[in-house]
């Protein structure tokens, strides 16, 4: 297998689990905005966290999305969050569930980070008719 099969492979895999974790619709709107600036970028995070920690068997989908949403709120990425919460969603996490990690995190990441996600829990869900 040459390295351009194998990265082609990975990638295939990583889109897959993309699309099973955040949805057609963002699987869209990211190819519809790949360019050949961000290309490169967005073939190592399909073939690195989504081919490679996604598919992983000791966590579920469902665990690993809570995980990410601690870590998210944590680092204040509340774009990149907006996604994992529909992702959590789809992986069996309740709006409860994510309320409560959200909630948990503000021991650690503190109130102001943990507030700001709550309101983009709030928006999401409403938008994803959860709320």
């Amino acid at each position: 297998m040459t390295d351009k099969t194998a990265h082609e492979a990975l990638r295939d895999t990583g889109r897959q689990a993309m699309r099973e974790v955040l949805g057609e619709g963002y699987m869209a709107r990211r190819d519809a905005t790949t360019t050949p600036l961000n290309q490169a970028l967005r073939h190592l995070s399909e073939e690195f966290p989504y081919a490679s920690l996604w598919t992983r068997g000791t966590l579920t989908r469902r665990e690993r999305s809570m995980i990410t949403i601690g870590m998210l709120v944590a680092m204040s990425q509340h774009h990149e969050l907006r996604g994992h919460l529909v992702g959590a969603l789809n992986n069996g996490c309740t709006p409860e569930e994510i309320a409560e990690v959200i909630t948990h995190s503000c021991a650690y990441a503190g109130f102001p980070a943990a507030i700001a996600a709550m309101r983009t829990a709030e928006d999401v869900l409403k938008e994803q008719g959860r709320a």
